[in-house]
């Protein structure tokens, strides 16, 4: 069977997978990374959706760092190419780029669930009838945990305060409209509409430029959590009007597991001095900042929602990933990411299994999703998964019953993806 993807007709055959690596630019950058090994081979690893592999540049990133604190101590805060002291300006730039920011609207910080405490300290100020806040149904934990306790500590209870949209009765994903519509119908109780950029389980990219103008339309501010969509899916949060943004480093963008993480604040906020936030030393005005003095003056831009002094040996896997995103580019690894999922669907498909026993929940549409497609296994799903992993295919289970895949265009290829495919297919008898 054939299959057109925009300019491209697919076909299930190892001579098509390899040629299509052949021809691939960044076929390349598969060897700056750690490929894991079973039984001396190569595993077929779709799993950058949970953790990133290792770039072989990391460990002499690292190294460096070690050296300067063994050769300069303190002095390595002022000294050397990047002193400790700015060395999260110098993320600044490529962030930005990957993000669709400016660079002063980023930083690199701290981690994931920490940073959107702190950006619900400045974004979620409930006041009268407007306490509410509007997210999807089903979104990851941290993501749940955080919005329960933060309306909890301003006197609500999450049952009231929390407004969740879930997919129409008998479908898996969010309809756009069926979004829009709730934040309208809510408009005068929303405070806050933040959900996820990528939806952790289906893999579903939410329309973020949509969503963030109907939030503002009624009145609320708007923010993502973009763990599964920063390195994965185009992204343009100043272009949009975002109001805030926090993701993870140690997924798409490869630096490592519990690394650092990152912050988008819109510039018109980034620059407000006296939006409430909670503070710390590092976010102090950095001219002022060793004149010890009381009284909190916020750096401008999204560094004035640092705390502590930065995490360098984290920022050192995270800056090494960053220059392989700046050699590679966004736009190029996100037009090869589209041809690889798509190659992933129509292999899929290919099996022709009935929907009662596996079925894709992750949108068709390239825009309507990232490198991740969730496959819904209805019967011994666990089994299966536990099979696939023991023949060197990596992958990621979610209860009760998904497989996630995840062909990132980084390190992954058409022949991985072709593999997947054809171990599928023996095992569902369709070889």
């Amino acid at each position: 069977m054939l299959y057109k993807f925009k300019e491209m007709t697919f076909q299930n055959t190892l001579a098509f997978a390899q040629a299509q690596d052949a021809a691939d630019s960044l076929h390349k950058f598969r060897e700056q990374f750690h490929i894991p090994q079973q039984n001396g081979q190569d595993t077929v690893y779709l799993c950058g959706n949970s953790l990133g592999l290792q770039p072989k540049s990391a460990r002499a990133a690292v190294e460096e760092e070690m050296y300067k604190w063994a050769t300069l101590g303190v002095e390595g805060h002022f000294k050397g190419d990047t002193p400790w002291f700015t060395y999260h300006k110098a993320l600044a730039g490529p962030t930005a780029r990957i993000v669709g920011a400016k660079p002063e609207e980023v930083v690199i910080m701290n981690q994931l669930t920490v940073n959107l405490h702190l950006m619900l300290v400045s974004f979620y100020q409930p006041k009268g009838n407007r306490y509410k806040i509007l997210t999807e149904a089903g979104a990851f934990p941290s993501d749940q945990y955080v919005l329960e306790t933060q309306v909890k500590f301003h006197g609500y209870t999450p049952e009231d305060a929390i407004i969740e949209i879930s997919p129409r009765e008998g479908e898996t994903t969010w309809r756009n409209e069926d979004i829009l519509q709730a934040i309208q119908e809510h408009g005068d109780e929303l405070a806050l509409v933040m959900m996820g950029g990528v939806h952790y389980y289906t893999g579903q990219v939410f329309d973020m430029a949509a969503i963030t103008q109907a939030a503002h339309a009624v009145g609320a501010l708007c923010g993502f959590d973009l763990a599964h969509a920063a390195g994965n899916v185009p992204l343009q949060l100043h272009d949009w009007d975002v109001d805030f943004a926090v993701w993870c480093t140690y997924k798409y963008m490869n630096s490592g597991p519990g690394g650092t993480s990152g912050a988008f604040v819109h510039e018109r906020h980034a620059n407000n001095p006296n939006l409430p936030r909670f503070a710390g030393w590092w976010g102090h005005d950095q001219q002022e900042r060793f004149q010890m003095k009381k009284g909190f003056i916020p750096m401008a831009g999204a560094e004035g929602w640092q705390l502590s002094n930065a995490q360098i040996l984290p920022l050192a896997v995270h800056k090494a990933s960053l220059a392989l995103f700046e050699e590679a580019g966004i736009e190029n690894l996100r037009a090869k990411s589209e041809r690889l999922t798509a190659y992933l669907e129509f292999l899929i498909k290919e099996l022709n299994q009935p929907k009662e026993l596996l079925e894709i929940i992750t949108p068709s549409a390239p825009e309507a999703r990232g490198c991740q497609i969730s496959l819904l296994v209805n019967q011994n799903g666990r089994q299966l998964f536990d099979t696939l992993m023991a023949n060197g295919f990596i992958l990621d289970w979610r209860e009760p019953n998904v497989i996630r895949v995840a062909p990132t265009p980084m390190y992954n290829t058409f022949e991985d993806v072709y593999r997947f495919g054809q171990f599928l297919a023996a095992h569902f008898g369709n070889e």
